[in-house]
C-alpha cells in the first residue's frame, strides 16, 4: 500500500514510540544479615564490574599461583565460554544494523529472445540485450521500537554472556585450588602412613624380640606383622587418588595429563584466609552468576517489546537510481537514467494466532528468567551461609582435634611403656597405635575441609573479600 509524503512525515513523528514494558530490575529475596556473619549485610545487587584480583595468592603457595594462572591461556572450557561471549557481542552489532538503511548495487547484462511474431509461428523471435546498473536503498522506519528493543535484548544478552564467562573462570579457578589442596594433603597422609609403617615395624621388631625371649606370645608377633601389612596396603591406595587429582588439574589447565607432574611434598601448610569482621554484603554483588541472571531478565523483557511490535504496521522507505537500456551506446546516458522513491506500509491482518502466541511466549520466558534470577540470589546467600558455618565449625573442630591428637600420642607412649614392662598385652598397643593413626588422619582431613570451605566462600562471594 502506497502512502503520501504527509503521511510519511506523520509516521516519522511517531518514531520515538517504543512498545513493550520498560525494564525494571525485579525484586529478589532479601537477607538483612547472615546467621553465620556479623551485622552489616544487605540485599545483593549485580555489580560484576568490581575487580576481584588474584584471590588464590592469599594462600601463599607459589606453585598454586602458577597453576591457576595457566587456566586463562590453556583451559578449553574457558576458551569456549570466551567464544560464546564474542558471539553475543557480534549479535549486538547485527541487531544495531537494523537502525540503518541497507544499500545494494546491481549491474547486469542479459540477452533474451522474444516469442515469434506471426500467427503461423514462422517469423523468428527478436534477440534483445538489456543492460542495467543501479543503486537501491531501503530503510525500515523503527516507529514502534522493534529494532531498538532488539538491540536492547542483544546488549543485555552480551552482558549476561560476559557474566557467564567470569563465572566459568571463577569456577575453574576454585575447582583447581580445591583439587590442589586435596592433592597436597594426600601427600601429607602418605608421609603420615610411611612414618606409621616405620613405627609399626619397630613394634614388630620389639614384639619379635620379646617372643624370642619367651615373654610374648606368637599371636602378638602375627598381629604386629598384620598391622604393618595393612598400613602398607592403605598407603599404596593414596597413589591412585593422587594420580587422578593430578590428571584433573592437568585438564583444568588445558594440557594432556602426561605433560603435568606435581612433585610430592612431605609437609604442607597453607594460610587459610580469615573473614574480616563486619563482612560487607556488597561483595555478593560481585557474583558473576547473579549479574548474568539479572541481565537475562533484561534481555527477556526487551524481547516482549520485539514481540509486541509485530502488532503494528511496518513502514519501509525505498529508493533506487540507475541506468537501463538495450542500446550499449546509450546505456550510461541521461535518457537511460531512472529513479524511484517512496514509502510502503505493510500490516498483517490475520496470522492465525501467530503474534499472540509469540507475545505470550515472550512473557512466559520473562517470568522464567525472573524466577531463575531470584533462585540465583537466594542460592548465593545459602552458599555464603554454608561456607561461613563450615569455617566456623571446622575451626573449633580443628582446635579440639589437636587436643585429641595430643592425648592419643600420650596414650600410645604410656601403653608402649606398659607393654615393655609386661603389664598389658600387645592388643593394647595395637589399639593405641590405630587410634593415633586415626586421629592424625582426622586432623589432616579437617584441614582439607577448612581449605575447601575457604575456597567455597571465596567463590560464593564472587572472587574474594577485598573490592579494588
Amino acid at each position: 500500500m502506497k502512502i503520501g509524503v504527509r503521511h510519511l512525515i506523520f509516521l516519522v513523528l511517531l518514531g520515538g514510540c517504543t512498545v513493550g514494558p520498560d525494564y525494571e530490575r525485579p525484586s529478589a529475596p532479601e537477607s538483612p544479615a547472615f546467621k553465620e556473619a556479623p551485622e552489616g549485610w544487605k540485599e545483593a545487587q549485580p555489580r560484576d564490574e568490581i575487580a576481584r584480583g588474584k584471590w588464590w595468592e592469599a594462600y601463599g603457595d607459589a606453585e598454586l599461583n602458577a597453576l591457576v594462572e595457566r587456566i586463562d591461556g590453556g583451559s578449553f572450557t574457558l576458551a569456549a565460554a570466551a567464544a560464546r561471549q564474542r558471539q553475543a557481542e557480534a549479535a549486538v552489532r547485527v541487531a544495531r544494523s537494523g537502525l540503518f538503511p541497507g544499500v545494494d548495487a546491481d549491474v547486469s547484462i542479459t540477452r533474451s529472445r522474444s516469442p515469434a511474431g506471426s500467427a503461423g509461428g514462422v517469423t523468428p523471435g527478436r534477440l534483445t540485450t538489456s543492460r542495467n546498473a543501479s543503486l537501491s536503498a531501503s530503510w525500515e522506519l523503527d516507529l514502534w521500537g522493534r529494532v531498538r528493543r532488539d538491540v536492547e535484548s542483544a546488549r543485555a544478552a552480551a552482558e549476561a554472556s560476559a557474566g557467564e564467562l567470569a563465572a566459568a573462570r571463577l569456577s575453574l579457578q576454585a575447582e583447581l585450588a580445591t583439587n590442589y589442596f586435596t592433592l597436597r594433603l594426600l601427600d601429607v597422609q602418605r608421609k603420615l602412613f610411611e612414618d606409621t609403617v616405620a613405627a609399626f615395624r619397630k613394634s614388630l621388631e620389639l614384639t619379635n624380640n620379646r617372643y624370642q625371649a619367651g615373654v610374648a606370645a606368637r599371636a602378638d608377633v602375627i598381629q604386629a606383622d598384620a598391622q604393618v601389612k595393612s598400613a602398607v596396603a592403605q598407603s599404596i591406595d593414596f597413589g591412585v587418588q593422587r594420580a587422578q587429582l593430578e590428571h584433573s588439574i592437568a585438564l583444568l589447565t588445558g594440557v594432556p595429563p602426561s605433560q603435568l607432574a606435581i612433585a610430592p611434598r612431605d609437609e604442607y601448610s597453607a594460610e587459610i584466609p580469615r573473614v574480616p569482621p563486619g563482612l560487607p554484603s556488597e561483595l555478593l554483588e560481585r557474583r558473576p552468576d547473579v549479574a548474568a541472571a539479572e541481565r537475562r531478565v533484561a534481555a527477556a523483557n526487551a524481547d516482549i517489546g520485539v514481540a509486541k511490535a509485530a502488532w503494528f504496521p511496518s513502514v519501509v522507505l525505498g529508493a533506487s537510481v540507475g541506468y537501463r537500456s538495450t542500446d550499449a551506446a546509450a546505456w550510461l546516458t541521461a535518457p537511460s537514467r531512472f529513479w524511484s522513491l517512496g514509502p510502503a506500509l505493510a500490516l498483517t491482518l490475520f496470522d492465525g494466532g501467530l503474534r499472540r502466541g509469540q507475545t505470550d511466549a515472550a512473557i512466559a520466558a520473562y517470568d522464567a528468567t525472573v524466577a531463575d534470577y531470584r533462585q540465583t540470589v537466594i542460592t548465593a546467600f545459602a552458599e555464603v551461609e554454608d561456607n561461613l558455618a563450615a569455617l566456623r565449625v571446622l575451626e573449633e573442630e580443628a582446635r579440639l582435634q589437636r587436643d585429641a591428637l595430643d592425648a592419643a600420642r600420650q596414650s600410645l607412649q604410656l601403653t608402649l611403656n606398659q607393654y615393655k614392662a609386661g603389664t598389658v598385652s600387645f592388643l593394647n598397643v595395637v589399639v593405641a597405635q590405630t587410634a593415633l593413626l586415626a586421629e592424625e588422619r582426622a586432623a589432616v582431613q579437617i584441614l582439607n575441609r577448612r581449605l575447601a570451605a575457604s575456597v567455597g566462600l571465596i567463590r560464593a562471594l564472587g572472587g574474594g573479600w577485598k573490592a579494588q
